[in-house]
């Protein structure tokens, strides 16, 4: 084939990755398009536990451990704060790349021995050695602080005020669900030609530029400590904004004969 003949057979759809051989059959991008829209609907429910069961679950257990005063006397109730006085068995402590397992083992005489997890070393668990007398503070029926002379470190089981990173991870879901339901119904409406509702490179370019705008801002409102509603507030525009400026501007192709002639005259 000529150079002039390929280049004909591309500009009317028959060159491959153009159209033709190189384009999918409208029946397997419906198929597609509705693989997508499934796609966008488990996100949308995944974003709905996130807001609705998630994070107001998170919000009142916080509020609870908060309020909490200590037991009284002799009191069966597991909302209140109850000190035990435990013995440390064993602590681990494993800095292995990404995994990282901070841990000790407590007894309680010879009738009950548990492990209790950290989310870090110090400023207590660094220094305990098998033998220590700890102070827990147990609520709910999980120990949630452990001290030692004056030093206090919170376990895994503390709640906290980091309800961000819920928002954070709630908004990319309903995000992704937007953007698979949008590229699915594109491919169910217009087989033949969704362009630029593609992976590459305008699919691609949403969903990791929604990935980081959603930690890039869920993150830093966690260790600021501002308000969770900041992270929609800010997130939201932010990625709107994004979706419009990397949104493909058509341009005028450039013909082959022109080409070629602006190759001639420089």
């Amino acid at each position: 084939m000529t150079e002039r003949a390929r280049a004909r057979a591309q500009s009317i759809g028959g060159g491959p990755g153009k159209g033709g051989a190189g384009r999918q059959s409208p029946g397997r991008t419906r198929a597609v398009g509705v693989l997508l829209i499934l796609l966008a609907l488990i996100s949308a429910v995944l974003c709905y536990i996130a807001f609705v069961r998630w994070l107001p679950s998170d919000r009142d257990r916080y509020r609870d451990y908060v309020a909490a005063e200590p037991c009284p006397a002799r009191a069966t109730a597991t909302d209140c704060l109850s000190t035990w006085h435990l013995t440390v068995v064993k602590r681990e402590i494993k800095n292995a790349g990404r995994t990282s397992t901070y841990k000790a083992t407590l007894k309680d005489g010879d009738s009950w021995q548990g492990v209790v997890d950290f989310g870090d070393p110090g400023p207590l668990l660094e220094h305990l050695k098998p033998g220590d007398e700890v102070t827990a503070t147990a609520w709910r029926r999980d120990i949630v602080v452990l001290s030692k002379d004056g030093v206090r470190q919170n376990t895994s089981e503390a709640p906290r005020d980091e309800l961000q990173m819920n928002v954070a991870i709630g908004m990319l879901a309903a995000f992704f669900a937007a953007e698979t339901f949008a590229f699915g119904a594109v491919r169910l409406v217009s087989p033949r030609d969704h362009a630029p509702f593609a992976w590459d490179p305008y699919g691609r370019r949403l969903l990791f530029t929604g990935i980081a705008v959603c930690f890039g801002v869920g993150l830093p409102a966690v260790w600021i400590g501002i308000p969770w509603w900041t992270v929609p507030a800010v997130g939201l525009p932010a990625m709107a904004c994004a979706a419009v400026l990397m949104y493909p501007r058509p341009g005028r192709p450039i013909a082959g004969g022109e080409a070629r002639a602006r190759r001639k005259t420089r």
